[in-house]
């Protein structure tokens, strides 16, 4: 592997509060050198006027639906759509087929990544067996073959006595708890956020309640249990005031935002398009600008897509039948820069720490920083240029997304992993 000098660009790592003019230099694979004037006769350089010269980026939450859905998803497209939005780490949920419930399907996945990924892949174990929400999976196994957590994700485990047991045995083994929460009896049927639109619409409703009482019981068993309780796609914003005040008690609790529920809400559905549905559902005004506000003030911890690939032939049916979720890796920067940086509610720094060093400590993952000896796993975007999203020219195999036609003003450029150039914008 050829040295590769990546030249006056400029670097932020938050980890380190670094942000000057600099060039980082890469060998084997790792960050060699980081500093002004640069040189290396071997090296390949890599010009970064202009850019920002950033940690590679890290998803926590990506469906990549291999093994057992790969019409939707495999591997490796998902992971080429990652490394197309910036992305050089991206963490698989276990809602494959069968769901990645052991050390065999955990050991599968690593070894695809190993084999067919373009961006690291971190594999998320289930709580449960089959995500049935009754008899704890295997996860002191699924962590010795490689799992960074556990999560039921889609299929929230709805006994209380049963997430009590998996967040003790997850904080015996060092692994944060990841839920999708959502109460079932209260959202059963339901397609979007219940309100004036749904009324409107003539939609089921889920209600916010859904997912506030599921936080409320998830941050009790976190104080008894002492666990790492990780609050996936939070939408409301009475879940964010509980998240805060979790915080200021100095409970082990963090959460995450995904870039459409910062930047979309229920209104959008009016034109009854299945490419708007998701869950949690897209919420009301109020919401997203609570979502906003817990992003610039430091409660949100990390910027998470909720990658969720879905065929055609599965998403284009009618409203009430069409599965939820959303692709959202090569778009992810884009919609950030454009609802958060760029009308001056985040700065630079904070906006490279949501992506990087924000996920990373989730995860306790030596990952989301520049440093000397570190991987070199890098993300080279730009602040200005305007540039146009294409579903029809995605990496990923499915192309249900809402920001097609889309144009956005600065994104991702050129995506390093362990030293290689594994993506450059056209």
């Amino acid at each position: 592997m050829s040295p590769l000098l990546i030249k006056n660009g400029r670097v932020v790592d938050p980890a380190s509060n670094y942000d000057r003019n600099a060039d980082v230099l890469v060998e084997n694979g790792r960050i060699a050198a980081i500093g002004p004037h640069l040189s290396s006769m071997a090296a390949d350089i890599l010009d970064a006027t202009g850019l920002i010269v950033a940690p590679g980026f890290l998803d926590l939450h990506v469906h990549l639906r291999e093994p057992g859905q790969e019409h939707a998803e495999t591997i490796e497209t998902g992971s080429r759509a990652a490394a197309a939005g910036g992305f050089t780490s991206i963490c698989a949920m276990p809602n494959t087929s069968p769901v990645n419930d052991s050390a065999t399907v955990t050991s599968y996945i690593v070894d695809r990544a190993r084999k067919f990924g373009v961006a690291n892949v971190f594999p998320i174990g289930a709580i449960t067996k089959g995500s049935q929400g009754v008899e704890l999976a295997a996860i002191g196994s699924m962590k010795n073959a490689g799992a960074v957590a556990i999560s039921d994700d889609g299929a929230p485990v709805m006994s209380a006595r049963v997430m009590r047991r998996a967040m003790e045995f997850a904080r015996s083994f060092d692994l944060p708890v990841i839920d999708h929460c959502e109460d079932l009896t209260l959202s059963a049927g339901g397609d979007m956020h219940e309100g004036l639109h749904s009324t409107r619409l003539g939609l089921r409703g889920i209600p916010s309640a859904s997912e506030d009482v599921m936080v409320a019981r998830d941050i009790m068993l976190a104080q008894t249990t002492g666990a790492r309780f990780h609050v996936a796609h939070l939408s409301t914003r009475g879940a964010l005031r509980m998240v805060a005040d979790a915080k200021k008690q100095g409970l082990p609790v963090t959460c995450e935002v995904t870039p459409h529920h910062l930047s979309l809400c229920d209104s959008e559905l009016a034109g009854y398009d299945s490419n708007f549905k998701m869950k949690p559902p897209l919420r009301s005004k109020r919401d997203v600008a609570a979502l906003i506000e817990g992003v610039a003030s430091g409660i949100v911890d990390a910027i998470a897509t909720d990658h969720a690939p879905h065929p055609g032939s599965e998403k284009m049916q009618e409203f009430e039948k069409c599965p939820f979720g959303i692709i959202g890796l090569e778009t992810a920067l884009g919609v950030v820069l454009e609802k958060l940086y760029h009308p001056g509610k985040i700065g630079l720094m904070r906006l490279v720490e949501l992506f990087t060093a924000g996920p990373a400590r989730v995860l306790h993952l030596d990952r989301g920083r520049l440093a000397v000896g570190s991987p070199a796993d890098l993300t080279l975007f730009d602040l200005e240029t305007e540039w146009t999203y294409d579903v029809n020219r995605s990496y990923s195999k499915s192309k249900n997304s809402p920001f097609h036609g889309k144009t956005f003003r600065g994104g991702p450029v050129a995506t390093v992993v362990s030293g290689q150039v594994v993506w450059r914008r056209e």
